[in-house]
């Protein structure tokens, strides 16, 4: 193996991922390659070469130096075959992609049916790769958000209101149910899980005619229309409510410590994969060891216990 090419999502410790890469492979004389906007870039060739200087002091940045998009041409057999003439073009010897589910996905297309050698290292704030046990992103996202929220906290107190927050999920609940606890909130709502309006609402009455100065609810993105929520708390315990959507700042950011080591680790263990001529594989942290793992499970829907993390809520409450 003589030359690697790296390709993107985003979210913040992906830099940190790419710097690893690079500066593992320069000591192993490997040539590397960054594909830009992701399979966009890898079917349009939009290719550039990246040295042990391109990646200087990016550690500390949030996003992605090769930027990114969500490519639904890949998915296109024509467009596939343009990307694989691109890596042949290139004299691409074996791949890094780095992102979630759908990023995966394609890595696992390529290897499969195109036989070109992948390695994928999940990153995404919603953590939802499957036997994964925390993807990169996440704990910042958390983070992010959780530091949002305590700011809230202070105005909903002082100011004796209700506010529906609404964080990133559209499927997952992991930023939504972690800000939660940490944030000590008093309801969360997530796609995994039903709820019941009519007695979140007698709860807050309740609390209310014991003196109760203030709630937060965490609403993930994908469970509920954060207005609908808020204008129903409203509408049934006669209390003033705001609404705050956290929207994308939770996917920018300086990344945590977490973050950056776990990028460090995963970054230099997915040129040695690749150098190993393992393929089709995920990088990952398990009980704090480094492991791989089929593509073919990361990309299945993850199954998650939230119950622990809710039960745990309501009683802190």
């Amino acid at each position: 193996m003589k030359k690697i090419a790296i390709l993107t999502r985003d979210c913040a410790g992906v830099n940190a991922a790419i710097r690893s890469i690079v500066r593992t492979a320069c000591k192993y004389k490997l040539k590397v390659l960054g594909v830009l906007r992701e399979y966009d870039g890898l079917i349009d060739n939009q290719i550039i070469t990246l040295d042990r200087g391109s990646v200087s002091g990016i550690i500390n940045t949030g996003g992605t130096i090769l930027k990114t998009a969500r490519s639904e041409r890949f998915f296109i057999e024509s467009e596939q075959k343009k990307a694989i003439q691109n890596i042949k073009n290139n004299n691409i010897d074996g791949l890094i992609v780095i992102g979630g589910d759908g990023s995966l996905r394609g890595a696992h297309v390529l290897a499969t049916k195109y036989n070109i050698p992948v390695v994928g290292i999940p990153a995404t704030i919603d953590n939802d790769v499957n036997s994964v046990d925390l993807a990169i992103g996440a704990d910042t996202a958390v983070n992010v958000a959780l530091d949002a929220l305590d700011k809230i906290r202070d105005t909903a107190t002082s100011l004796e209101r209700i506010f529906v927050v609404e964080v990133m999920g559209r499927e997952c609940g992991y930023i939504a149910l972690n800000v939660a606890l940490a944030g000590g909130c008093e309801e969360v709502l997530i796609p995994e899980k039903t709820f019941d309006i009519d007695t979140m609402c007698e709860e807050i009455k309740t609390g209310s005619s014991k003196g109760k100065e203030s709630w937060i609810i965490i609403v993930a993105e994908g469970k509920a229309k954060e207005h609908d929520i808020a204008n129903i708390i409203t509408e049934k315990t006669n209390l003033e409510t705001r609404v705050v959507v956290l929207g994308h700042i939770q996917r920018g950011g300086h990344p945590t410590s977490v973050d950056r080591v776990m990028a460090a680790r995963l970054g230099n263990y997915a040129v040695n994969v690749l150098r190993d001529s393992v393929t089709d594989r995920c990088v990952s942290l398990k009980d704090g060891k480094l492991v791989t793992i089929p593509l073919e499970v990361a990309v299945q829907p993850k199954k998650t216990d939230v119950n622990t993390y809710y039960k745990l809520i309501k009683i802190l409450t």
